[in-house]
């Protein structure tokens, strides 16, 4: 007998013996949806900036003349509505479901657009939330949307395991801020992603240094940035090294993220568009 080469179409046998592929896991979005590029945001950690990242990724994106929409994965810890002042709820029909709409055209679900009071904790075990992302696919109506940013949770537990095996992501942007410590969760980042088969884009770190209004002195407030090491290790692209920034912080309270005129991620955004 001769040694099975997984090749079902050359065979007359009956078996499920087919080696599973990737694409065996993908998940088709909503019928009416029409989404061009994914791309997920990712840490290996929290507290590095991964949403502000999303936002000023998606709101570049948006003025450079593309339909955008972001998938805030982050259940637990939603901040996408409040960057962008989007409040209320989203707009349901037999069909499904249409994301919010933010000032500047950004297209947006967030498990915030679902909930009456957006201070009530969703308290759900790792399965059940990584079930309201997937349905943030495939009940969300995303009519044309060039790129998609999933906003993610930190680490690689179950929503990024999910949204990677599940969603045809494009690549990945991976946020990261000075500390060596986080550079080492960079790092558990960048593997599971080649485990799991994903490309990455780039490295993008937050909170790099903090300019003097005076002299315009760049200060390393959390110390000397180690991302260049890890890009070059790795062999990846740093597409952007974002300052603290007092303006970025006012307009992410305010809910104006699309008004900030800075281009802290002018190069990611023009890697963006050549993918």
């Amino acid at each position: 007998m001769s040694e099975c080469s997984h090749d079902c179409s050359t065979c007359s046998a009956n078996c499920s013996s087919r080696k599973q592929t990737k694409e065996d896991f993908l998940v088709k979005p909503h019928k009416k949806s029409n989404i061009k590029k994914v791309i997920g945001v990712v840490s290996g950690k929290g507290g590095v900036g991964k949403s502000l990242v999303t936002s000023l990724l998606a709101s570049n994106m948006k003025k450079a003349g593309y339909n955008v929409g972001i998938l805030d994965a982050d259940i637990t810890g939603p901040s996408i509505p409040k960057i962008f002042g989007v409040s209320g709820s989203v707009y349901a029909t037999k069909e499904g479901a249409y994301p919010k709409k933010s000032e500047g055209g950004v297209d947006i679900m967030s498990i915030n657009l679902l909930l009456e009071d957006d201070t009530k904790p969703v308290v759900w075990r790792g399965p059940v939330i990584a079930g309201a992302v997937g349905q943030f696919w495939t009940d969300i109506i995303w009519e044309d949307v060039d790129y998609m940013f999933v906003d993610m949770p930190p680490g690689t537990g179950d929503v990024p395991l999910t949204v990677f095996q599940t969603i045809p992501v494009d690549g990945i942007v991976i946020v990261t801020s000075p500390q060596e410590l986080v550079s080492m969760i960079v790092e558990k980042a960048v593997n599971m992603a080649e485990m799991m088969n994903i490309n990455v884009l780039g490295l993008v770190e937050n909170m790099s240094y903090i300019e003097c209004p005076n002299c315009h002195e760049k200060i390393s407030v959390f110390g000397e940035s180690h991302v260049d090491e890890v890009a070059k290790k790795y062999g990846l692209e740093v597409l952007a090294n974002i300052p603290i920034d007092p303006e970025i912080a006012k307009k992410c309270d305010e809910g104006k993220i699309e008004q900030l005129d800075k281009q802290y991620v002018d190069k990611a955004v023009e890697k963006l568009k050549n993918l």
